[in-house]
């Protein structure tokens, strides 16, 4: 990988945000972050030479050693050497090094040697894997930091991380979430503009650059879906009756209720006992309509289908035993600590194409947002996800290695579906479901503390088909202002849940029968 060592020995006197501009407002808590950031400050005029940029790349390492988005194993080496490349042939007023940091110690150690060494201008923060700490501390220094988003591998951790900067106002912190290289060469030139002087902050600068290459709202057309929804009042009614079961490690019991619905903690013991227990005759059926059904089969025996199909056995008995409509399971938790044998994510699969819900990665309030949305739309299946927001396209990708494919409900119309690994480590079982397109989502997330639903709406464009990040990805155009959709994700983190059809009214209706408030974000 090339790695461009700086030879530079004084800093720009004319970058924009040192620490005596630094005033502290309120902290990123959230995000890790200590110190705050002031009102966009003034740039001051600076020498008549190439401003000095280190690109940081957050990541675990330059091959990937665990599971993560991308997935395991993965060779960041060519995509990195890629980047720094193409930013220092296209970028001819700027100079560039680079450095890899994988966490927050990592990073105060490099912007202790650059302080000291008063030879870096500006930052630019490339998000590589999800959740490494990285960003903050060169946000901290008060120095110009481009933040940039490697999708389908540091997604999660941009959206969380980018919004506690918007939220506190940033100033010069800007950023760039697009899959066109083009778009983080004109947003890195914003470098020589803050370092030759003028009132704009570093931020506004990026977000003009950012906004100009976004495209224009597109063709709108969607196809014709009447959703028949339940009264609110009758929803509201089958919530207080209902029952999601969380299993989340050792522990049973009662575990509150969340919009009405009745949570009950499950052990790990207790599904993986009931794996064990699931007929054989039954597990092969179960196997034998997968492998039938399935579009293709790559990566998994049939020995692994056929666990996954006594993992679907399990659920099944699980929800009849306690009387519940749906569960959600720590399953990466409980896979890699040996508590269960079998990725639930058929099983979940399978479910959603029955009307019942399984959530993934015993994400409560997400359970219990899809139960709400497969109740109040009388059978049309909630799609938990981990989304990805892409300028270049306006466009916010929900992915994940769970999905229905029978997007209207048990008696609607299926779509075709694959059955690949589990993407992440590349193990188990799980689906790419090709979902359809040209039609109305509406996408949701229920928070009972708060008594608020998050609400946007998409337009479902499109299915990518990259081998990086999770298996089922639906492409979907935003309705509303995609610049706004960047600002939640630090309060309300990162999985959403999407429904087809435009169920607006209806929702908008329930959560004035639970007494809630619509939080839009788009």
């Amino acid at each position: 990988m090339l790695l461009m060592k700086s030879p530079f020995s004084s800093a720009c006197a004319g970058c924009p945000m040192n620490r005596r501009n630094f005033l502290g407002r309120s902290t990123l808590a959230a995000a890790g972050l200590v110190g705050a950031f002031a009102a966009p400050t003034l740039l001051s005029a600076g020498p008549a030479r190439k401003p000095r940029i280190r690109i940081i790349y957050a990541l675990h390492a330059e091959k990937q050693p665990r599971p993560d988005w991308p997935n395991q194993g993965f060779d960041f080496g060519p995509h990195m050497e890629r980047i720094t490349n193409e930013l220092a042939g296209k970028c001819k007023g700027l100079e560039f090094f680079t450095a890899l940091a994988d966490g927050p110690e990592k990073a105060k150690r490099i912007l202790a040697e650059d302080q000291a060494a008063a030879n870096v201008d500006g930052y630019i923060v490339y998000q590589m894997n999800c959740w490494n700490q990285v960003v903050q501390t060169l946000a901290g220094s008060g120095k110009p930091v481009l933040y940039a988003d490697f999708q389908f591998g540091g997604s999660g951790g941009f959206l969380v991380y980018n919004a506690a900067f918007l939220r506190n106002r940033a100033a010069n912190v800007g950023y760039v979430a697009s899959s066109h290289m083009k778009d983080l060469v004109e947003a890195a030139k914003c470098f020589e503009q803050a370092c030759a002087g003028g009132n704009v902050s570093f931020a506004d600068l990026t977000a003009g650059v950012r906004t100009k290459a976004t495209p224009r709202p597109g063709n709108s057309r969607v196809h014709k879906d009447d959703v028949a929804c339940l009264k609110p009042e009758d929803c509201a009614k089958r919530l207080k009756e209902s029952k999601i079961l969380a299993i989340r490690n050792q522990e049973s019991g009662p575990g509150g209720e969340m919009a009405g619905i009745q949570i009950q903690r499950v052990s790990f013991s207790e599904l993986n006992e009931a794996w064990k227990q699931a007929d054989k005759e039954e597990t092969q059926a179960v196997a034998d309509a997968w492998q039938k059904g399935a579009r293709k089969i790559e990566g998994v025996s049939r020995e692994t289908l056929e666990n996954c199909a006594a993992m679907y056995l399990a659920e099944k008995a699980l929800l009849k035993r306690h009387g519940a409509s749906g569960i959600t399971v720590n399953c990466l938790g409980g896979f890699y600590g040996g508590h269960i044998h079998a990725y639930p994510c058929l099983g979940f699969h399978q479910l959603l194409n029955e009307g019942q819900v399984g959530g993934c990665e015993c994400d409560v309030r997400s359970a219990a947002t899809m139960l709400v949305g497969t109740i109040l739309t009388q059978g049309r299946p909630g799609y938990i996800s981990d989304p990805v927001i892409d300028t270049a396209k306006r466009q916010i990708i929900y992915a994940h290695c769970v999905a229905s494919n029978k997007a209207f409900g048990a008696a609607g119309k299926a779509n075709p579906f694959d059955i690949l690994t589990h993407s992440e480590d590349r193990q188990g079982a799980s689906v790419r479901s090709i979902l359809p397109v040209r039609q109305m989502t509406t996408t949701l997330e229920i928070d009972s503390d708060k008594k608020q639903i998050l609400f946007h709406q998409g337009i479902a464009v499109e299915n990518d088909p990259d081998d990086r990040a999770c298996r089922t990805k639906i492409c979907a155009e935003p309705v509303g202002d995609i610049e706004k959709l960047f600002t939640m994700w630090d309060e309300w983190k990162w999985h959403r849940v999407t429904f087809y059809g435009d169920i607006k009214e209806p929702v908008y209706a329930l959560a004035d029968v639970l007494g809630y408030r619509i939080v839009s974000e788009a």
